[in-house]
């Protein structure tokens, strides 16, 4: 072998210099412990030292397995700060962020300066943060006493709440206070989903599962999205819909469909008599079909009926003549209010 070859062989298998510095390797317990990025690998591979302040990191056995030598020791700022001053050394961060050690980092570094740098092994993806809240229930049905007291039947009442709560915030055009309202609704879901786990017979399901089943409905309804079907628009997007609905119900019951199949009944009646009168439209039901008479109730229906013929939420519509009724009896009280003073 020439000298040159060996000069070349030489440089090629030298580990690569690195100047001396604290890095602090951050990761989300959110991602599976391993799945790390290249620079994060390459970083802990080319370091003097690596460490830890646990044998329970859960990053531990795969930096093990990829031959990376761990010490695992409860050093402090000012022990880790000294070490990486003549050399490159890795911090394997708790996955809690370690916010006090990295505070005193931080203040020994302003008064004797030092190569810091805080590497993120591991991003959340989106979605990441369901997995906190999946962990949370967990922890509050096992730990809180009413949490733990409470079933399916007894959290309806609450689900209903939340519900007209996002309703109201919608209409009111309140969209700040949207995302809150729309996180006690999924919390209701998370919620029912820890209940129903608990069980040990054909009906127990968790909230993979839930999520599980509405993606598989999603992508079979919308095969214009996911599969060959062409469409020409929504009026078709919806035709299709329904269609496969309908089979999906036939399906289940084993019998023929009806469109009224999965009316809830126990919806508010104005919004009920809105679902029942569009379902029968879609099949074309003749007109003698709809309640007509002097009653109350019949009148209250043919109403709705002609909402729905304008092109209106007969729901939405009472709903928004109520809150201008609220605002005008409210007036009227300040109004006695000051009067009476």
């Amino acid at each position: 072998m020439s000298a040159k070859s060996s000069r070349k062989n030489a440089v090629k298998n030298a580990k690569p210099q690195v100047k001396p510095g604290l890095v602090l390797l951050a990761s989300s317990h959110r991602v599976a412990p391993g799945l790390l990025t290249w620079r994060a690998w390459e970083t802990l591979r080319s370091a003097g030292r690596v460490l830890a302040g646990s044998g329970e990191h859960p990053l531990l056995p795969y930096v093990l397995d990829a031959g990376v030598a761990v010490e695992v020791t409860e050093a402090v700022a000012r022990e880790l700060v000294d070490a990486a001053r003549g050399e490159r050394v890795v911090w394997l961060a708790a996955q809690d962020g370690d916010e006090r050690l990295m505070r005193e980092i931080g203040r020994i570094a302003v008064e004797e300066p030092l190569d810091i740098e805080v590497l993120h092994g591991s991003y959340d993806l989106p979605g990441a943060r369901l997995l906190d809240l999946v962990s949370v229930m967990d922890t509050l049905r096992r730990e809180c006493p009413w949490d733990r007291e409470q079933t399916h039947e007894s959290l309806v009442r609450y689900l209903l709440e939340e519900s007209y709560e996002v309703a109201e915030t919608i209409e009111e055009g309140d969209l700040g206070a949207l995302r809150e309202e729309l996180g006690d609704v999924l919390m209701q879901v998370a919620f029912h989903s820890v209940v129903a786990s608990e069980r040990d017979d054909e009906t127990a399901f968790t909230i993979d599962d839930v999520a599980g089943g509405i993606v598989d409905k999603l992508v079979r309804r919308h095969p214009h999205v996911f599969a060959d079907v062409d469409v020409s628009g929504a009026d078709e997007v919806n035709a299709n819909w329904e269609q496969i609905k309908a089979a999906e119900r036939a399906a289940k019951d084993g019998g023929e469909a009806s469109a009224l199949d999965g009316v809830p009944m126990g919806q508010p009646a104005l919004s009920l008599a809105a679902q029942l009168q569009r379902r029968a439209g879609r099949i074309e039901a003749p007109a003698e079909l709809f309640p007509a008479g002097d009653g109350v109730g019949e009148r209250l229906f043919e109403l709705v009926r002609r909402a729905r013929d304008e092109g209106r939420d007969p729901e939405a519509e009472l709903r928004a003549i109520s809150r201008v009724f609220r605002d005008r009896v409210r007036a009227w009280e300040r109004e006695q209010s000051v009067q009476d003073g």
